[in-house]
């Protein structure tokens, strides 16, 4: 499943850049994740980066978008144009 950002988020601009496929951008008010771009970091790092630099603790996994593995790994070989090679 791809992550999301809960309103316990400070704006504090460390997550943003740190994502391989910039699926994170300023919303309304917080820091939201597009779900469509959104691979956990699948194809590029072992963990996903922004959990890994979140002061917080506020970008846990989106219960309400469930994904295989195999689904992330689709969609990484979709936003890349690469093939996946485990990392």
């Amino acid at each position: 499943m791809s992550l999301i950002i809960t309103d316990e988020c400070i704006n504090c601009d460390v997550c943003e850049p740190e994502c391989p496929n910039e699926a994170i951008y300023q919303g309304e008010e917080i820091y939201e994740i597009d779900p469509d771009k959104c691979t956990e970091c699948v194809g590029h790092y072992d963990e996903p980066q922004c959990q890994q630099v979140c002061p917080v603790d506020c970008i846990p996994l989106d219960e309400n978008n469930p994904e295989t593995e195999e689904q992330l790994i689709a969609k990484y070989e979709r936003l890349t144009g690469e093939s996946y090679v485990e990392v």
